[in-house]
């Protein structure tokens, strides 16, 4: 099935992400990789590494299948066909959303391509000049005011504690992607700056977690639209205990392939409320 590069990436996925003509480029760690519409399937790499960036070797058509007994779901997978759920580099993926917690989608670009700039490495792919990922121990390092300066306000803290779990080994991404969802989620919980939405993202996108339905307000607003009498919300805010029992409703109704859900979902009501991408 056809790869969709505009609704894939531009679904809240990925950040340090652009286009120029028919091709995408983006940082996935210390490597750049680069797409071209007319060939999708194709990833080409700074390092001449192999990626199944777009998760080709699943069955998509059988989760699109799957996942399609749904009326709404079945309306945005015709609406936005071609959008796939992208394996990002683990380290990226969880700074990423650190950042990205109570931010627009621009301003976390912004700030993560401030610390590449700062951070990372400089490298010319295809005459284009990029900025690597920097590797958790530069972070870790990095001081107050040089974390600051690229805009990180109030998580300055997160992102350099993050750092250094991921540094020292107390957050192994490897044994993550092994673990059970449950068990992945909980640890991810315990790092500052990881509530249950930054963990669900972290697990969705990087740690091969499909069941993640990561909820921020995108999503509880299309919940409440689209399935007024499936999903719960009262009270104003969503605690802990809520949030899992959500959880546990959701991937009870949508199946072993409720983020694939949950990315339709966001991109329908984001598109449908106009809001900006990359």
């Amino acid at each position: 099935m056809q790869i969709n590069l505009d609704h894939t990436i531009n679904s809240g996925q990925v950040f340090l992400w652009e286009k120029f003509g028919t091709k995408w480029y983006g940082v996935n760690g210390s490597d750049v990789l680069s797409v071209d519409e007319t060939n999708p399937g194709m990833v080409s790499s700074y390092k001449k590494q192999d990626y199944d960036l777009f998760r080709e070797q699943e069955n998509f058509e059988r989760i699109i299948k799957s996942i399609s007994q749904d009326k709404i779901i079945k309306k945005a997978t015709k609406e936005f066909e071609g959008l796939r759920l992208m394996r990002q580099d683990p380290f990226q993926c969880y700074i990423s959303f650190i950042v990205s917690s109570n931010s627009s989608i621009q301003n976390i670009r912004r700030t993560l391509q401030n610390i590449t700039i700062k951070f990372g490495k400089k490298i010319k792919f295809d005459n284009k000049e990029f900025y690597t990922f920097p590797e958790p121990k530069i972070l870790a390092n990095a001081t107050n005011q040089e974390l600051s300066s690229c805009g990180l306000g109030y998580r300055v803290p997160f992102v350099r504690e993050a750092s250094s779990l991921v540094s020292t080994g107390q957050i192994n991404f490897d044994y993550l992607k092994k673990a059970d969802y449950n068990a992945a989620k909980e640890s991810l919980l315990q790092v500052l700056g990881i509530g249950n939405k930054v963990a669900d993202c972290i697990l969705l996108f990087s740690l091969e977690k499909l069941e993640s339905f990561p909820l921020d307000r995108w999503i509880i607003r299309s919940l409440q639209e689209y399935y007024p009498d499936k999903f719960s919300f009262e009270g104003k805010t969503i605690t802990q205990k809520k949030y899992q029992i959500l959880h546990q409703q959701i991937v009870k109704y949508f199946g072993p392939y409720a983020g694939y859900c949950q990315q339709f979902l966001f991109k329908l009501i984001r598109e449908s409320n106009q809001k900006k991408w990359l």
